[in-house]
């Protein structure tokens, strides 16, 4: 099998379009790109523009035998309707093979969340008495009061940080720019590191285009070093829950809702771009209460 040329310039086109126009990360548009090739390399030889609805079910059969996850299957699915509405719009086909197919619908996990207690018990444990772990703790305090994404706080610069107003711009999915707030205490301790901690892990100039967290060699601090530090605190506390920095930002988002914080809010301050993602946090609000209506209540 091999891939037709003609479809191998569109993909090139493609890859392009995602990265210049629509501002995808790195990492998304790797994985759009290595579904679309995929499929390229499934269909062989044939014309992107002889691809009908029928081939395209064929592929759908295919990649069902694999033993791929419905998550896994519906962003192939995805990726592929994505290529072909570029090509669509640059009127290479005149019809979308991908319209009528509907892939399998996911099955919804409910996103795994901290309690208040949960998150200061990890707090405590981080160990401060060394610059990195002052930093650290900073950087987990940060994530539980503002909802970042890791990729949005490892991101900041200093311009970014309007600390006398407790704000702090982020770009977000699509380098989309939003707002997020933080407490009086994330504030100070966040003032802390910069002021009094920073120079101490690598002393490094602060220009507006600098970055806020810098590892011991004066870099920007990875999302892989992050993750890396918060899985050997909880691991020392031996928590029994998966915690992610992806999680304090579940965390965030139910304790809002459950202390009656408006959706759209919610949906403002977490930077999604649809509601319909932001709504899932209600679930978890609804089943939190339902476990402490079962657990309190005397006929329960």
């Amino acid at each position: 099998m091999g891939v037709n040329q003609k479809s191998k310039k569109y993909l090139d086109d493609f890859e392009e379009y995602l990265k210049d126009e629509k501002n995808f990360s790195s990492h998304t548009l790797r994985a759009y790109s290595a579904d679309v090739l995929t499929f390229l390399i499934w269909a062989n030889e044939i014309n992107i523009e002889d691809i009908d609805t029928k081939k395209f079910s064929e592929y759908l059969y295919f990649i069902g035998q694999l033993n791929y996850t419905k998550t896994t299957i519906a962003r192939k699915i995805a990726s592929i309707r994505a290529f072909y509405k570029f090509l669509y719009r640059e009127e290479i086909i005149d019809f979308n093979p991908t319209d009528t197919v509907s892939g399998p619908k996911r099955t919804k996990n409910l996103p795994n969340f901290l309690s208040d207690n949960e998150v200061e018990t990890i707090l405590a444990n981080v160990k401060i008495s060394t610059p990195s772990g002052f930093r650290n703790r900073v950087i987990f305090e940060l994530l539980w009061a503002s909802g970042m994404r890791i990729s949005e706080l490892s991101g900041l610069n200093y311009e970014n940080l309007n600390l006398e107003q407790n704000e702090i711009t982020v770009y977000g999915k699509g380098a989309k720019e939003r707002i997020v707030l933080i407490p009086d205490r994330t504030k100070e301790n966040l003032k802390n590191y910069i002021e009094n901690v920073s120079d101490l892990i690598c002393k490094t100039p602060r220009g507006a285009k600098d970055p806020v967290f810098i590892n011991h060699n004066g870099y920007r601090l990875q999302n892989q070093s992050i993750r890396k530090a918060l899985k050997e605190v909880v691991n020392n506390i031996e928590l029994s829950k998966k915690v992610t920095p992806h999680v304090f930002r579940h965390s965030f988002a139910t304790k809002l809702l459950e202390n009656g914080a408006d959706l759209r809010v919610v949906q403002e301050l977490l930077g999604h771009s649809s509601i319909a993602n932001t709504q899932i946090y209600t679930h978890v609000s609804i089943q939190r209460l339902k476990t402490v209506y079962e657990q309190t209540h005397p006929r329960a």
